[in-house]
């Protein structure tokens, strides 16, 4: 258990995760500049709400943020992990089976839906992001696979980009590197799809970034290079 003060503790279990404060604040549902106060001791936390909502965050026990033994804690354990609802969409494979959502908006209201999603991400609402990514995901799944229309548009499978690109950042920022591999692989794969310079640059640089994040400097030094070196021969091409 580390010692120092309750705002000590909180910054070196933040730093250890790799988070940044905007990020963690974000996750527990409060400002980047309560939590700086936090840190630095200026505010304290009152609420054992919020002190269970950063353990949780943090993966760490109640006990190790507040640095003593806490006999309210919450069925002696820990809660549940934040991402295990994007955990479930990516461990799912419903699509085998034929399941799939029994509605699906439109391409329009697919795309204004992602849009939405990227603002609560760009936001830095954490939560808002993963409560409503799983069900964004799943719909532009099933619109790519061709769900009610007779084939898969180009603006759908652009909308499928999007969307995985959203995932793909969200979980890098995260830490959690195995499902943004995974998000930005989609995105990759079906940026071939859509014959499109911008998405496949797009999912391009969230593999780097989730490549990096793992610490594979070099695979994702020499993607990013060598996207950027098609992605001028190919404008160069249509420009020249």
């Amino acid at each position: 258990m580390l010692t120092g003060s309750l705002g000590e503790r909180i910054a070196a279990y933040r730093r250890r995760r790799g988070l940044s404060q905007a990020t963690l604040a974000g996750l527990v549902g409060r400002s980047e500049s309560w939590l700086s106060q936090v840190e630095r001791g200026v505010r304290s936390v009152d609420r054992l709400s919020t002190i269970a909502d950063l353990a949780r965050v943090l993966r760490v026990d109640v006990e190790a943020v507040i640095g003593r033994p806490w006999a309210l804690a919450p069925n002696g354990g820990q809660d549940q992990d934040e991402l295990e609802p994007l955990r479930q969409h990516f461990t799912r494979y419903d699509h085998l089976l034929g399941h799939f959502p029994q509605a699906v908006g439109s391409p329009g209201d697919l795309r204004s839906q992602v849009a939405e999603v990227h603002r609560s991400y760009q936001a830095a609402d954490y939560r808002s992001t993963i409560a409503s990514l799983p069900e964004v995901l799943s719909s532009v799944d099933a619109r790519q696979r061709g769900l009610g229309e007779a084939t898969t548009s180009r603006e759908s499978l652009m909308t499928y980009v999007s969307a995985y690109v959203v995932a793909a950042k969200l979980l890098t920022k995260l830490g959690a590197t195995d499902m943004a591999m995974v998000a930005a692989d989609r995105a990759a794969s079906v940026s071939l799809e859509a014959d499109s310079l911008s998405a496949r640059a797009m999912a391009a640089y969230q593999v780097a970034c989730a490549l990096l994040r793992a610490d594979r400097t070099d695979e994702a030094e020499h993607l990013a290079v060598t996207m950027a070196e098609q992605a001028e021969a190919e404008s160069r091409l249509d420009n020249p």
